[in-house]
Parts: structure tokens; C-alpha cells; sequence
């Protein structure tokens, strides 16, 4: 972070690298208890203690880690319709990330929709495999206009070249 910029500005950039902390975090707890069955009130006092979730959005990786397995049919439900010819190709960290979207989209609004495709892939692009980042996009894109439709709309509308 740069010196020069203001305080503000810097501590926005802290709570930005924060949150994609809790997720990295909350995307390797949740794949965990997908695999595993463990309990997760045993995974988050793992994931506190010993995976470094403090140095993160602590609240954040709370959130998801509870919210997120809560809520599994809904958020399942929601991008399943655009991945029905890939199920047997969606592995657990594929399932999660796009888990972590959705809950996101939903929940989030504060986050742009735009964000949280980025976020995504990029976790796609660390944890998953190699042309995962491609699959992920492909589901969110059209997933953010349904969930995200005055947001998309408004953006798509935004980019557009202005006519003389």
C-alpha cells in the first residue's frame, strides 16, 4: 500500500485483502466439511486457530462458514440450472466456490456483481483445476444477470459508446 494515499483509501484496501482472506479461508473450511462431514463449529476452531482466519475478515469467514452449509439446496438451486450438462464434471471446489458466488449475489449487494465474479475465478484459478476459471465465469455471467439484473443492466448501459 502506498504511503501517499489517504488514510481512507488505505484502510479499504486493508478490509478488500481481509475479505479475500476469509474467503480463501472459507473456501478450504467448506470444502473440508463437504469432504469430511466434520462438525463445523471443529472446523472454524481450527480454521481460527491454526489457518490464520484471524488475520483475515474474521466475521466474514464466520458468516459463510455458517450461512453457506445452511442454505445448500437454495444456493445449489440457483446455479445448478447453468450447470446441468457439466454435473459430472463440477468437482467440490467448483461447488463451493460457486456456493461462495451466490451467497454473494444474494446477500452482498454491497459487493458488485462484477466482484464477485472476479473473486471467484481467481479462487478457481488457485484451488481449482486448470480451465476451472473458464467453467466458474461461464455459470456466473449469466447467473448475475438473473440475480443481479438492475445492477447488470445498469452497468451494461454504463459501457455503452454514447451516439453523437
Amino acid at each position: 500500500m502506498s504511503k501517499n494515499k489517504p488514510p481512507q483509501d488505505q484502510a479499504h484496501a486493508r478490509a478488500i485483502k481481509k475479505r479475500k482472506h476469509a474467503r480463501d479461508k472459507v473456501l478450504q473450511a467448506l470444502y473440508q466439511w463437504q469432504l469430511s462431514g466434520e462438525d463445523l463449529d471443529w472446523i472454524r476452531d481450527h480454521y481460527m486457530s491454526e489457518q490464520g482466519v484471524a488475520a483475515g475478515d474474521a466475521d466474514y469467514f464466520l458468516e459463510l462458514l455458517y450461512k453457506i452449509p445452511s442454505q445448500v439446496s437454495t444456493l445449489d438451486a440457483h446455479y445448478k440450472q447453468y450447470v446441468d450438462k457439466f454435473e459430472d464434471h463440477v468437482d467440490p471446489i467448483e461447488v463451493n466456490i460457486l456456493r461462495i458466488a451466490v451467497y454473494e449475489f444474494l446477500y452482498h449487494l454491497e459487493i458488485p456483481y462484477r466482484v464477485v465474479i472476479n473473486e471467484a475465478i481467481n479462487l478457481a484459478k488457485t484451488y481449482g483445476a486448470d480451465e476451472s476459471h473458464k467453467f466458474i465465469n461461464g455459470v456466473l455471467d449469466p447467473l448475475a444477470k438473473e440475480l443481479r439484473a438492475v445492477e447488470f443492466n445498469a452497468h451494461q448501459q454504463a459501457a455503452k459508446p454514447v451516439q453523437p
